[in-house]
């Protein structure tokens, strides 16, 4: 259903750049529009999105999201829901806890948009957009670094009884 909806956006997006290059307007004037909850959800759901020293996993039953961090010497650990909204965002609700703070639950929000067939993302409220998925896919794609499933489960229970056993 997703890669119909996107298929349909692509060839839209086409159309309207095309009609913006016959009236001399730039083709970056054509409006993007924004993927729905759905939509988001079959790229977030069942996931790890892995970092440079972390990872985040957005279980489907109950937008459970499970996230931790670790460096030398340190290590964190988190634990939230995730939603995604009709107006193209992706938030994280997560409450960080490492062996010196406890954090309390924090949001933060993504907003995407689907422009010439491609998914840009940005941090809210005021980020730069940046490419999230390219149809086709590209090598700099940050969707190249979501996982299918529960990858890094076991580097989050580590880190979990590491930041537990100095409490």
């Amino acid at each position: 259903m997703f890669l119909l909806a996107l298929c349909s956006q692509t060839a839209l997006s086409g159309t309207a750049q095309a009609a913006a290059a016959r009236e001399n307007r730039p083709a970056e004037a054509v409006a993007a529009t924004v993927p729905t909850a759905y939509e988001l959800s079959l790229l977030y759901a069942d996931r790890t999105w892995v970092w440079k020293n972390g990872a985040a996993y957005f279980a489907q039953a109950n937008r459970r999201l499970e996230a931790w961090t670790s460096g030398q010497d340190t290590a964190s650990f988190a634990g939230g829901r995730w939603l995604v909204t009709d107006g193209g965002k992706m938030c994280m609700e997560l409450a960080w806890r490492s062996t010196s703070y406890t954090g309390k639950q924090n949001r933060t929000c993504y907003s995407h948009r689907i422009q010439g067939g491609n998914i840009e993302k940005r941090k809210d409220p005021d980020g730069e957009w940046y490419s999230f998925k390219r149809s086709p896919e590209g090598l700099s794609d940050e969707y190249r670094k979501f996982e299918v499933g529960n990858t890094k489960g076991a580097q989050f229970e580590e880190a979990r009884k590491l930041v537990g056993s100095k409490k």
